[in-house]
This record gives C-alpha cells, sequence and structure tokens, in this order.
C-alpha cells in the first residue's frame, strides 16, 4: 500500500517529489521501469508531460499510464477509474487538493482502456498543471 500511495501522490501532488524516501525513489523507479518494458513507451514522451504538459497522442503513452493505474489498482481491465480508490491511496494530507480534480474528471471515455487513462490524466494535469507529474 506504501508504493501505491506514494505513486499515486507523486503523479498529481507534485510538491511530494521533494521529500521523498531513497526507499520510496526506488520504488517509483522500479514501477516506472515496468510499465516501461510492458508497454515500449518512448521516455520522451514521459519527460514532455512533466516539463509541458504535453500528452503525445501516442498508444505506448496511453497504455504506459494505465499500466502505472493498473499496478496501482485505480483502473479496471475496462478502463474504468475508480475515483474513490484512486483518492484513498492518497496521503490524507494530499486528499483536500486532489479528490476534487480525481471526481471532476472521473474516467474520460477514448476508444479503449488505455486511452481513458491518458485522457483522465490530461483532465488532472488541465485542472491542476503545477502539481501534477508523472512517474
Amino acid at each position: 500500500m506504501a508504493l501505491t500511495t506514494w505513486v499515486l501522490s507523486i503523479m498529481l501532488i507534485l510538491p511530494a517529489i521533494r521529500a521523498l524516501s531513497d526507499e520510496m525513489k526506488e520504488l517509483a523507479q522500479m514501477l516506472h521501469n515496468t510499465c516501461v518494458a510492458e508497454t515500449g513507451v518512448n521516455e520522451d514522451f514521459i519527460q514532455k508531460v512533466n516539463a509541458e504538459k504535453i500528452f503525445a497522442d501516442d498508444e505506448n503513452l496511453k497504455c504506459y499510464i494505465k499500466c502505472l493505474m493498473a499496478q496501482m489498482a485505480c483502473i479496471d481491465d475496462d478502463g474504468i477509474i475508480d475515483e474513490e480508490a484512486t483518492i484513498a491511496v492518497l496521503p490524507e494530507e494530499y486528499q483536500a487538493l486532489a479528490a476534487p480534480v480525481i471526481r471532476a474528471c472521473g474516467t474520460k471515455h477514448g476508444a479503449n482502456p488505455c486511452e481513458n487513462a491518458w485522457l483522465s490524466h490530461r483532465c488532472y494535469a488541465e485542472m491542476e498543471p503545477s502539481a501534477y507529474m508523472l512517474i
């Protein structure tokens, strides 16, 4: 549960990055590596999301985001985001900022489950750009 909490926090709450332990950074890197290997996403696309909030219309990036969410049990196989589970895994101190964003965005529906995750994350980034980061 600690990894799940931290990873979702890092995806939605940028200030949490500054206080990460080495163990949490290592766990995040492992999750990142797992999803990069699974999807073949170009790392440049992830960096572009973080630097400019530009979400490339790339199937591998879309499935990378879904992979991260699936690893945290925040999205089902059909690409439906469990908003309350997503909020529940956040540390209490971040829930007040993230909960309204997560609830307002809900599940954005695209052509497939990967696109649902991608569209939903675009929504998070649009609503709170200064607090959004993708691992």
